[in-house]
């Protein structure tokens, strides 16, 4: 595939999960707006580590230490909803 055509895939992709994440965070009642937003930026940012940044193709360590950085983000901002004292 034609590299620009596929970073603008990327692009397309990555504008529908922010029409996603803007349109589930005005909807439903709490826990699940909250667990859309973060399910949603996590596929974004998988979508940048593998797309733009071009880490597909890298060594596997690598690929896994950036991957698992959205993941880790997401599980803190998960364990600080259920944190006492909310």
């Amino acid at each position: 595939m034609n590299e620009t055509l596929r970073l603008l895939c990327y692009w397309i992709g990555l504008a529908l999960l922010t029409a996603a994440t803007v349109s589930i965070a005005g909807g439903a009642r709490p826990p699940w707006p909250q667990l859309g937003v973060i399910a949603l930026a996590v596929a974004k940012a998988w979508l940048i580590i593998d797309g733009f940044m071009e880490l597909r193709r890298a060594p596997r360590a690598w690929r896994l230490l950036l991957l698992a950085w959205p993941f880790a983000m997401a599980a803190g901002v998960l364990l600080a909803g259920y944190l006492p004292g909310r």
